[in-house]
C-alpha cells in the first residue's frame, strides 16, 4: 500500500472512531477534545500533500460531480446544526454537485428526537472557478454564490405533508465583505477534502445514496 492510500485509510478509520452516533450526522471539532482535533488536522494535511488531483477543476470534474456525504467539519454553519431548537436533531448532510450547470445544493436531513416530524434544510448555490488572487496550484478554488434556503417538513407523525415541503423559501446568506470560496484540496473517487475561505474544513465521502 502506498503512502497516500495508507494515510487515507488512517483518516477514514479515525473518522469512523470519532463518529458515536448512528444517524450519519457529521462530526464537528466542537464534539472532540483538542488532541483528536489536532490528530485529524495532521492526517488531513498529510493526505492533502498527496493529492492525486491537484487541479480538479481542470482535469477531474468527473470525480467532483455527484452526491457527497459530509463526515467531518469545523465550519460554523455545520457546528450550528448540533444545537437545533424544539428537539430537532440533524442527520445526514449531503452536497450534490452538478458540474455541467456549475450548481450545487447542500442538504441537511432533520427530524425530531421523538420522531414527531422529519424534514430538511436545503441551500442552493452556483459556483465559478476562481481566476483572481489565486495562489498555486490553480484550478482548485471555486467562488460560491449562495442562492436560496429551503425549509421543509416532509412528515408529521409518519404522515406525508406535501403542503409543507417546503414551507419556507428565503434568500441564502453570503458572507459580507468577501466572496465565499472553497479550495478543493484533495479529490479521488471516494474522498473529497475542502477548505473554506474562513479556514473551515470539510471532509466528505462519495455517496451512492443520491437525495432527490
Amino acid at each position: 500500500m502506498n503512502n497516500r492510500l495508507l494515510l487515507k485509510e488512517q483518516l477514514q478509520t479515525k473518522l469512523d472512531q470519532v463518529q458515536t452516533k448512528s444517524d450519519g450526522s457529521p462530526v464537528t471539532n466542537l464534539q472532540l477534545d483538542k488532541s483528536l482535533v489536532a490528530e485529524l488536522e495532521q492526517l488531513t494535511t498529510e493526505l492533502e500533500n498527496c493529492n492525486p488531483n491537484p487541479r480538479p477543476l481542470l482535469y477531474a470534474t468527473d470525480l467532483l460531480a455527484g452526491a457527497w456525504q459530509l463526515k467531518y467539519s469545523t465550519a460554523r454553519e455545520i457546528r450550528a446544526l448540533a444545537s437545533l431548537p424544539l428537539g430537532l436533531t440533524v442527520g445526514k448532510v449531503y452536497q450534490v454537485i452538478n458540474v455541467t450547470n456549475k450548481q450545487f445544493f447542500n442538504l441537511a436531513l432533520v427530524k425530531h428526537s421523538l420522531g414527531l416530524i422529519s424534514g430538511y434544510v436545503k441551500v442552493t448555490a452556483s459556483f465559478e472557478p476562481a481566476t483572481e488572487n489565486v495562489s498555486p496550484p490553480l484550478n482548485r478554488r471555486i467562488n460560491v454564490d449562495f442562492d436560496k434556503r429551503y425549509l421543509a417538513i416532509e412528515k408529521i407523525l409518519g404522515i406525508n405533508t406535501p403542503q409543507l415541503n417546503p414551507f419556507k423559501i428565503v434568500p441564502a446568506n453570503n458572507p459580507q465583505g468577501r466572496t465565499a470560496t472553497l479550495d478543493i484540496t484533495y479529490l479521488d473517487e471516494t474522498l473529497r477534502i475542502g477548505r473554506g475561505g474562513d479556514e473551515s474544513l470539510f471532509i466528505l465521502n462519495k455517496s451512492a445514496d443520491i437525495p432527490e
